[in-house]
């Protein structure tokens, strides 16, 4: 092949010809009509993930909406317990981001014995880890619960 000269690549097939004289026939070893079986098998394949996709999003945007509910009615429900969470939240991630400079500062200085010793890494993780992770634990909950919707949205209508 010269320089001039460019492969040729073939990228779509065209399966079911509009003109039906223009199909060509199947070769004697019937690998055309193989191949058509094939691909319409592929297609049935991939309507039914498409399907099973489509449920699954379903379920989960029901989940969300429950959820989304139960929040509403316990915020309507403790209005003034919604508006402390929403401010200890706004607290509490401050003394996070505290918590955090000093994880990162305690990793900066101590990168290099961390990574020799599993000593070190040992008693960074016991050291910071469970109060990180609890931290984060009850800042979720009262980030959810302080900011809770006002309104219970009302479910869309069947298609």
């Amino acid at each position: 092949m010269n320089k001039d000269q460019q492969p040729h690549f073939f990228t779509q097939i065209d399966v079911v010809s509009s003109n039906p004289s223009a199909r060509p026939l199947p070769d004697s070893s019937g690998t055309l009509s193989e191949l058509c079986l094939l691909m319409r098998e592929m297609l049935a394949a991939q309507d039914r993930q498409n399907e099973l996709i489509e449920e699954l999003i379903e379920q989960n945007v029901t989940a969300q909406r429950q959820r989304i509910n139960e929040l509403a009615m316990w915020k309507k429900a403790n209005p003034e317990l919604a508006k402390f969470c929403k401010t200890a939240a706004d607290r509490l991630g401050k003394i996070q981001t505290e918590y955090l400079n000093i994880i990162t500062e305690e990793i900066y200085d101590n990168s290099d014995n961390m990574r020799d010793s599993e000593f070190m890494i040992n008693d960074f993780v016991d050291r910071f880890g469970p109060r990180f992770v609890h931290l984060n634990g009850i800042l979720q909950v009262l980030a959810q619960l302080g900011n809770a919707p006002d309104v219970i949205p009302t479910q869309p209508k069947a298609k």
